[in-house]
């Protein structure tokens, strides 16, 4: 009689992988270093638009059995987005700005810390593991006298190697993780 009352179940989606992209919405944080995994969701995707999905802060576009999201939430509550998707943590990359690599570095790893990092601390938190695929990216410590949200929230300062954050994800989704290790870890 009620049913108008009924929320609907979140909308899940169909994939192998699934690679996220952290960052904040909205174009005040549009090309700052925390929104760095945003760029690299991007450059996957080479124009393809994201879709919303029901019931989910998310936009995702599934190409080639992949699906690649940004979360329509804030970096600090990004879990909210990712675990109602129903892909299984093992299968699922995310795309983070780092502070403890220099700029241009890209590293990949699998689980490991949260380093004070807000977006993986709530992904942790909903996926109830830390062990899932990460694509690092560096962006380096402030300089002295530079609170670290001033530095993660500034314009990115253009040495963040997007493509080559990209080329790890094709990696990992292609050839494996350390395949991905191999060759990611040996360039620059």
């Amino acid at each position: 009689m009620f049913g108008f009352l009924r929320r609907r179940r979140p909308q899940t989606i169909e994939a192998e992988w699934l690679v996220v992209g952290l960052g904040n919405p909205g174009a005040k944080y549009e090309a700052t270093r925390h929104n760095v995994g945003y760029m690299v969701v991007d450059e996957l995707l080479d124009g393809v638009p994201l879709e919303p999905v029901r019931g989910v802060p998310v936009r995702v576009a599934v190409r080639d059995g992949v699906a690649y999201a940004r979360s329509t939430t804030y970096m600090n509550t990004s879990g909210e987005a990712v675990a109602p998707l129903g892909i299984a943590p093992e299968r699922i990359i995310v795309v983070h700005d780092e502070l403890d690599l220099p700029p241009g570095k890209v590293r990949v790893k699998l689980g490991g810390n949260e380093n004070g990092h807000n977006g993986l601390k709530s992904l942790t938190e909903h996926l109830g593991t830390r062990d899932y695929v990460r694509v690092r990216v560096g962006i380096g410590r402030p300089p002295q006298g530079v609170a670290v949200p001033d530095w993660v929230l500034a314009p990115i300062g253009g040495e963040e190697n997007v493509a080559l954050a990209a080329e790890a994800v094709q990696l990992i989704v292609g050839k494996g993780l350390p395949q991905a290790q191999n060759v990611i870890h040996a360039a620059r």
